[in-house]
């Protein structure tokens, strides 16, 4: 295997074309997940991180935005050598359910030349831990593969390859 720049618009023609059955085939493995998907899952996401070169994508930063928690807060503040409150001030917003996120998209961080993230080193948690492939079981974190298969293309090369995966244990 060898790891390949990303596409977007290649991408998103992808999607367009699988997001619907991908979104239904996780649906039906959260109801009823077949044995070893977790050590599956493990497996699978070694294979896509040696294929998917994220600093030819950014597709996460340009069209999503983390959440933002207290540490992450008053980490990138610090790092930044702002206040807290002057932080969010600047650059967050409080949604609907109470989480701090980014006011605007692409992520003001993100540089657009080099798809390399400002602030890498303190960087929010979520985005540290972002596609959460293997981040808890599989089935606890399947409406964010969900949502991911959209905007990542690992999670819809992990989604893709657990479908292949599946259907030739069935054979």
């Amino acid at each position: 295997m060898q790891m390949k720049p990303v596409n977007l618009r290649s991408f998103r023609q992808q999607v367009l074309r699988s997001k619907k059955k991908m979104r239904a085939f996780l649906t039906r493995l959260e109801k009823n997940p077949p044995r070893g998907l977790d050590t599956m899952t493990v497996e699978i996401d070694r294979e896509v991180w040696q294929e998917t070169d994220c600093l030819t994508c950014s597709n996460c930063c340009r069209k999503m935005t983390p959440t933002f928690t207290p540490q992450d807060i008053k980490r990138i503040s610090a790092h930044l050598g702002m206040t807290g409150d002057a932080f969010k001030e600047k650059w967050l917003y409080h949604d609907k359910g109470g989480d701090w996120m980014n006011r605007k998209q692409p992520c003001q961080f993100l540089d657009l030349k080099t798809n390399m993230c400002g602030i890498y080193e303190v960087r929010p948690r979520d985005c540290a831990g972002f596609p959460h492939l293997t981040r808890k079981k599989m089935t606890d974190y399947m409406q964010w593969h969900k949502q991911n298969v959209a905007y990542c293309p690992a999670t819809f090369s992990m989604v893709e390859k657990l479908m292949d995966r599946l259907a030739a244990a069935k054979k």
